[in-house]
């Protein structure tokens, strides 16, 4: 019967249905395939068809009226879920159901991304992801869902249950495989056992063939079921014109399989069966581990978002009312009651209590919260009731962009994991090649001993442990980072911070804490102190400074700013009461003349000034607190034997008085943006450079050094630039850091070495015929588990 060239299903329409490929006209079960397979061969995508390594799944459910469900995914109130908006492009994360292969991923990349509106799609055949980001003004998202559905896929909004319940579906049939290749393996080995005592006894030719048949039984399901993953990599690798592991480990389970089958069909030569087995028992079981290293590695970030609430108590006229949590808007005010967890991030508009943040920072102390202080989804309130003004919701609450940065973290791979991936093709390449000379010298030496010689080189070398050296170990060691509240936004993190020798702090939102408040105000001219305050608050009342943030409680509405300009690392120029006004530095605030006489030498003290048409008015003293782990961090760094300077944009004795309080001798202040810049382009001429920052001006330095870190209380554009985010308040997690990728470098090392020693080892002894098969099978994967196990004790470290 004629199979549909798409799906393979058989054709019961006749010639009804077809579709030209490749100038042939080829038959398709139904309208679906064949409306799919068109539109694959009108996008130009013919090469799919050359490289798929299974069919496609039947598209009879492709109907019009289902496609029209995909518009409700461009509701805001659904997309809130799913979608995180950056300025006019919009970003999620897609599970497709159909993805067999590299072909079908290949498929859907070349589809969307010649498509006006659609500006990144990177489809991930392993997890059945994709991530896509568009222009929601040129195209919907409706409409992306519905042009992956024409080429034969069906895609929705990557959800967590959802994904869960795939996840255990696939470890259900991982657990299948392997049971059965267990199960199977006890009994040709049993068979096996008294096949081998036979030798010594003079066993009976047809007891031996009954032997052999009933343990080819056995040994079938194991081939041809257990073994498939295996094959369809080896296919797509091949297909894809490289080699990987499975190459080698297909060629040794369907070579010594075949051969076994013809052998026992013919009634002599040996048979491999106890070894084919054995092999891929052991080689699934090494394969499970490695699985549930991941899961267990990744576990607290993919639950991150299930410590949202369902419900929340929403303030309504005076009223409290239980919603869903979903239901919740921009503005809503949310009552939280001690015990509670916040079900959105939001700004606190009454009340007072402390916050357990653990869930996000790994910082166990609770923070205290009150008046306009931020508050984050999935937090505990720990204390007193708070009333809670909601300002951000779905994918642009932090839950939600710790998530987003965790996966691109993991995507990411080092350079030594791609210098691993590299060697292990070139040493697959290497193993076929000794393999088949193996076989050519043992056919003049020992023809009957060629065949097991040269199985037992492919099982003993397989490179699986090389394979898995680097990316159990980066998995666990992205996990520690998440535990601790340590969020990785660029690849290469982990060889950066392992190079590092000397660090640069801002001062202001880094060393301190950046929450200013107002110390002595000294008068100059017949002001009160309270009218000066209320003026500098007027100003400052638009600004993102932490010195903005300390005026806040003496904002009045007795003074407007207007024609404000803001001048970077000096101050804010403006017009109040028709009078020309100015706050900062001295030098911003009068003339260069006027400044030089009032020049004050305070060690101490912070200082920022108002001048009123040229004539300074108040001199006010910002009180700003240290870290408390500042001086912790800076020991430790130093220990390190890592350089340590302070780069500031404030020029005041203050800066001095702290680095003499924490012991840093390389002190730079009064530095403006690009001076910051040009100071460690100056360190990076002998240096690998660490920067700290927080504000809008130092996000051109973190761009520039080579390694980033960004405070998570500080600016979003500082965070974009960085490197590396610490959620939580403490600068010590950085040192935390250092020490977990030092950790993750050494077992990597230690992982590549094993796996280098053990097949330089194996090697010799399998070519030259002292391991037999099953033997092989045994020490490739204890092998491997000594790999994964290794990876494993990152999880463990105490920090």
């Amino acid at each position: 019967m004629t199979s549909c060239f798409h799906c393979n299903e058989p054709v019961l329409t006749g010639e009804q249905f077809t579709t030209i490929i490749n100038g042939q006209a080829q038959p398709m079960c139904c309208p679906g395939c064949q409306a799919v397979s068109q539109a694959i061969i009108d996008a130009g995508l013919t090469s799919y068809y050359q490289f798929r390594s299974e069919p496609g799944n039947r598209q009879t459910a492709l109907v019009p009226e289902q496609l029209t469900q995909y518009s409700a995914y461009d509701l805001p109130e659904v997309q809130q879920d799913f979608v995180h908006k950056q300025g006019e492009i919009d970003s999620t994360s897609l599970s497709i159901d159909g993805i067999t292969c590299a072909a079908c991923a290949w498929l859907i990349e070349h589809k969307l991304k010649p498509i006006n509106g659609i500006t990144n799609v990177l489809v991930n055949s392993t997890t059945q992801r994709a991530m896509v980001s568009w222009d929601n003004n040129t195209i919907k998202l409706s409409e992306i869902l519905q042009l992956i559905s024409q080429i034969g896929y069906q895609a929705a909004p990557y959800q967590v249950d959802e994904q869960e319940k795939q996840s255990k579906a696939d470890s259900r049939k991982f657990l299948l495989r392997l049971g059965l290749a267990g199960f199977a393996t006890m009994q040709v080995m049993m068979f096996a056992l008294a096949l081998y005592t036979g030798y010594f006894t003079d066993l009976d030719v047809e007891f031996r063939d009954y032997f052999r048949w009933v343990s080819l039984i056995f040994a079938a399901p194991v081939v041809l079921y257990s073994a498939q993953p295996f094959y369809f990599s080896a296919l797509r690798s091949v297909l894809s014109c490289k080699l990987n592991m499975d190459v080698s480990v297909s060629i040794a389970i369907g070579g010594a399989f075949i051969a076994s089958c013809v052998a026992t069909i013919q009634g002599n030569g040996e048979v491999y069966f106890e070894s084919v087995s054995m092999f891929t028992f052991f080689l699934l079981l090494g394969r499970y581990f490695e699985q549930t290293a991941r899961q267990r590695a990744s576990v607290s970030s993919s639950n991150l978002h299930k410590l949202i609430p369902l419900t929340a108590h929403l303030v309504k006229d005076g009223q409290t009312v239980e919603i869903a949590a979903k239901q919740l808007r921009i503005n809503d005010v949310i009552l939280v009651k001690p015990g509670e967890v916040i079900a959105a991030d939001a700004v606190v508009v009454s009340g007072k209590s402390s916050v357990n943040e653990a869930m996000l920072t790994g910082e166990q102390m609770p923070i205290t919260k009150q008046l306009e202080d931020h508050v984050y989804a999935g937090t505990i309130n720990v204390e007193q009731p708070l009333h809670i003004k909601v300002n951000a919701l779905g994918q642009d609450q932090l839950v939600a962009e710790i998530i987003r940065l965790q996966e691109m973290a993991s995507n990411n791979k080092p350079a030594i994991a791609l210098i691993a991936d590299r060697l292990a093709r070139y040493f697959s390449a290497t193993i076929l090649s000794i393999a088949l000379i193996t076989y050519i010298v043992w056919s003049f030496i020992s023809p009957e001993d060629a065949f097991w010689v040269t199985l037992s080189v492919l099982v003993a070398t397989c490179p699986c442990a090389l394979a898995l050296a680097t990316p159990t170990a980066v998995t666990c060691a992205t996990a520690i980072f998440t535990q601790l509240g340590i969020i990785t936004r660029k690849a290469g993190v982990f060889e950066k911070l392992t190079k590092i020798d000397h660090v640069v702090f801002d001062k202001t939102g880094t060393l301190t804490c950046g929450q200013l408040s107002i110390g002595e105000v000294k008068l100059e001219k017949n002001y009160s102190q309270d009218q000066v305050l209320a003026i500098a608050a007027a100003i400052e009342q638009g600004s993102l400074h932490p010195i903005a943030n300390a005026f806040k409680p003496y904002v009045k509405n007795i003074h407007q700013a207007v024609d404000v300009e803001h001048h970077v690392g000096l101050g804010i120029a403006a017009t109040v009461d028709n009078q020309s006004v100015k706050i900062g530095k001295l030098a911003f605030v009068l003339s260069h003349t006027e400044a030089l006489k009032q020049e004050q030498d305070i060690q101490h003290a912070q200082l920022i000034y108002l001048s009123i048409d040229n004539q300074l008015v108040a001199q006010i003293e910002m009180l700003d607190q240290l870290r408390i782990d500042s001086k912790q961090t800076v020991n430790r760094l130093a220990q390190s034997k890592i350089g340590l300077s302070i780069a500031s944009g404030d020029s005041s004795g203050h800066v001095e008085y702290l680095a003499q309080k924490l012991g840093i001798t390389d002190v730079h202040a009064g530095l403006s943006p690009q001076g910051k810049l040009q100071f460690i382009n100056q360190l990076q001429q002998t240096k690998k450079v660490a920067m700290f920052g927080d504000g809008i001006n130092d996000a051109p330095v973190l761009a520039g050094a080579n390694l980033s870190v960004a405070m998570g209380s500080g600016s979003a554009i500082a965070k974009n630039s960085a490197d590396l985010i610490l959620l939580g308040d403490h600068l010590s997690r950085f040192n935390d850091a250092i020490n977990v990728a030092k950790q993750a470098q050494r077992i990597i090392h230690q992982n590549l070495l094993w796996a280098f020693a053990y097949n330089v080892i194996i090697l010799p002894l399998a070519v030259t015929g002292h391991v037999a098969p099953y033997i092989a099978a045994i020490g490739m994967s204890v092998s491997s588990l000594i790999v994964v196990s290794n990876s494993l004790r990152l999880l463990r470290i105490k920090l």
